[in-house]
């Protein structure tokens, strides 16, 4: 199964955008999964369902950061080129998508939804972008961890 069939998959099983693509890449991350899911669990819904950043590029970020981040503030190097690889998948999810914002995906106007999430029907998956914008997140770094082997230095 390809880490883009996983990502979609977990999301199929009820995890939310963001631990659905970062679940998807857990096996690269030394943190116990559950530890990771319970970390990673306010992005979903666009950060809380405030429906900001997009769950899925949270998630790419997130990944990002538990594979080339720094520690050291002082490290500016690190630091610079951890936001440039951010911008990067920023840049190529928003023109596949023309936004990374989840309301903006979802077609919405408002920008706060109630906190409660909606029931996970098949009703819910057939009005949702979610599975194919998970997916697409997945993939995207799934290529790039490819063109940027961890261990190497940043671009």
């Amino acid at each position: 199964m390809t880490r883009k069939e996983k990502a979609v998959q977990n999301f199929y099983e009820g995890y939310n955008c963001t631990q659905a693509v970062v679940l998807a890449f857990s096996d690269l991350i030394p943190i116990e999964s559950e530890a990771l899911l319970r970390f990673v669990s306010p992005l979903g819904g666009g950060m809380g369902r405030l429906r900001e950043v997009c769950g899925s590029v949270s998630g790419m970020f997130l990944v990002l950061g538990a594979l080339y981040g720094y520690s050291d503030p002082k490290e500016k190097l690190g630091k610079a080129g951890l936001y440039q690889m951010v911008q990067e998948l920023a840049a190529e999810f928003e023109e596949a998508n023309h936004s990374i914002v989840c309301r903006e995906l979802l077609g919405l106007s408002e920008k706060r939804q109630e906190p409660q999430p909606e029931e996970r029907t098949a009703e819910y998956y057939k009005k949702r972008p979610c599975p194919e914008l998970i997916g697409m997140a997945a993939e995207m770094l799934e290529h790039y961890i490819e063109r940027h082997p961890v261990g190497e230095a940043a671009p």
